[in-house]
Order: structure tokens, then C-alpha cells, then sequence
């Protein structure tokens, strides 16, 4: 068997190779497709405009929780904002190919770290496996099967 010895610039050159490839998938171009439509829709801009408007009444009544004089009706404002965010067509299509796409990213990511060892841990983007990984490295105690 061979062994290739990479330089760092090497690698940096590979790891833009990867991005262009990511770039030019259907995951991605799908992506840019839903982007500029949601962009482009002047409800769903208006909607994403009142959203973080009300967000940041909402963090500000959140210092106080419920003992703050509007507690209740900025609630109840930001759900139902966010309910129309989450009914709109093309902010739901976005976030249907944002989600795509960070999958795909978190599989090249999987690949990537699996293929330098079995024993990195690789971030899944599902908090369920992430946290059946090796956490406080061997000899903390869990059952992380390193070795």
C-alpha cells in the first residue's frame, strides 16, 4: 500500500475542490432556487420584517417572564407570527431545502471525519447521536468503546 503525504496547502486546495463540488450539487442549487423565491416574495419578506420586529419585544418581555405588563399579548403575537412564517409557501420551501443542505454538509462533514478515524467525533446535526459519541474522551467513565 502507498502512502500519499498531503501538504497543508494540499488539503486547503482538495477542501475547495469539495466546496465547488457542493456548490454545483442539486442540493444546493435547489437551495439558491427557493432563496431568491422567498427573497423575491413580498408576503413572506413582510412576515420575516414583523417576525424579528416582535422577536425582539419578545426577548425584551423575556427578561421578566411573566411579570412584565405585556408578557401575554407579546406571547401570543410572536406564536401566531410564527405560525404564519411556518404556512408561507416559499419560507417553507426554504426551510425544507435549508435543512437539505445542512444534511448534506453534515454527511460530507461524517465522511471527512470518519475517514481520518473512527474515533472522531463528527457533529450529525441530529443532538440524539451527537450525544452517543465519545464525550469526555477514554477514561471518562462512559461507554464510548475508544480504543
Amino acid at each position: 500500500m502507498t502512502t500519499m503525504v498531503s501538504t497543508p496547502a494540499d488539503v486547503l486546495a482538495a477542501s475547495a475542490a469539495l466546496g465547488d463540488l457542493v456548490i454545483r450539487s442539486e442540493v444546493f442549487q435547489a437551495y439558491l432556487t427557493c432563496k431568491e423565491r422567498m427573497d423575491e416574495d413580498t408576503e413572506a419578506q413582510e412576515l420575516i420584517y414583523r417576525f424579528t420586529n416582535i422577536k425582539e419585544q419578545y426577548e425584551e418581555v423575556q427578561r421578566f417572564g411573566k411579570y412584565h405588563p405585556d408578557y401575554k399579548t407579546v406571547s401570543s403575537n410572536v406564536r401566531q407570527l410564527k405560525r404564519k412564517l411556518d404556512v408561507n409557501d416559499s419560507i417553507s420551501a426554504f426551510k425544507k431545502a435549508e435543512k437539505e443542505l445542512e444534511s448534506l454538509l453534515n454527511e460530507i462533514s461524517a465522511e471527512i471525519g470518519y475517514a481520518v478515524s473512527p474515533n472522531i467525533k463528527v457533529p450529525t446535526g441530529n443532538p440524539y447521536f451527537d450525544n452517543l459519541s465519545c464525550g469526555g474522551g477514554c477514561g471518562s467513565g462512559g461507554s464510548c468503546g475508544c480504543g
